[in-house]
């Protein structure tokens, strides 16, 4: 028992150790941004980060400089940003012949007329009403970091019977084996209680599945003329019968 209370509080200290070494910031999936895309909860991605903008939606309510972003709820604005400067894309203005933001879908919250008008600011080292920052370079509205590769794994639960044994899950190849953990949570709320193994070989919690040698062969496969997912890898989960659970 001892024994087991040692290796428990050496896991959640692993757990711990994980979250720091993240800085707090979890991958998200296009398939998760896509659920935020309500006015009441509006998430957006771009240039490889989850904002959630629901403040900025709320403050220009029934304003027109929101409607490009209720637009776009859920999905991915990096068209509207340059990916060097991480800042707004920016184009001659054909009139006045004046450096403005690029907005092809309208204004946007924190972008000021394009044309002479008594809310004119000029752009360079102006204090703006909004601390200064306009809301795509504030990290106070960045959730997480958006995969450059979601793949997908089967989860092979060993403890129950074999006809509801496999399941398929879509993770972030950057995430480690605790993260997948957590993101497998609501489908089984004792998954902390199973140890993860793939072909027979117990996993490194604290790595990716590439560094646990579980690779993506995905391209390779298209490459070969072959599907996709003719193969996908599959991890076992195997119940620890910890009574503490």
């Amino acid at each position: 028992m001892e024994k087991e209370q040692k290796n428990e509080k050496k896991k959640d200290e692993g757990e711990k150790e994980v979250e720091r070494n993240e800085f707090g910031l979890r991958y998200y999936l296009p398939t998760d941004v896509i659920l935020h895309n309500k006015p009441e909860d509006c998430w957006v991605s771009f240039l490889g980060k989850v904002c959630d903008v629901t403040p900025i939606v709320k403050e220009y309510e029934n304003e027109k400089e929101v409607k490009p972003l209720l637009a776009h709820a859920g999905k991915d604005i990096s068209h509207w940003f340059d990916k060097r400067t991480q800042d707004i894309k920016y184009m001659i203005h054909p009139v006045t012949g004046v450096k403005v933001p690029y907005c092809p879908h309208g204004p946007i919250p924190h972008v000021h007329p394009q044309v002479p008008s008594t809310k004119w600011q000029p752009l360079p080292g102006v204090k703006r009403p909004y601390d200064g920052l306009p809301w795509w370079r504030n990290k106070k509205y960045v959730v997480g970091l958006l995969s450059k590769n979601p793949r997908p794994l089967k989860i092979v639960n060993t403890a129950v019977p074999e006809s509801h044994r496999n399941s398929l899950a879509w993770v972030a190849a950057e995430e480690n084996l605790y993260q997948i953990l957590e993101r497998l949570l609501p489908r089984n709320s004792h998954i902390k209680s199973y140890t993860f193994k793939f072909e027979g070989e117990k996993l490194n919690m604290r790595k990716t599945l590439e560094e646990n040698e579980i690779y993506d062969e995905r391209r390779k496969f298209g490459e070969l003329g072959m599907p996709e997912n003719c193969y996908i890898p599959a991890i076992q989960l195997y119940y620890n019968d910890d009574l503490t659970k």
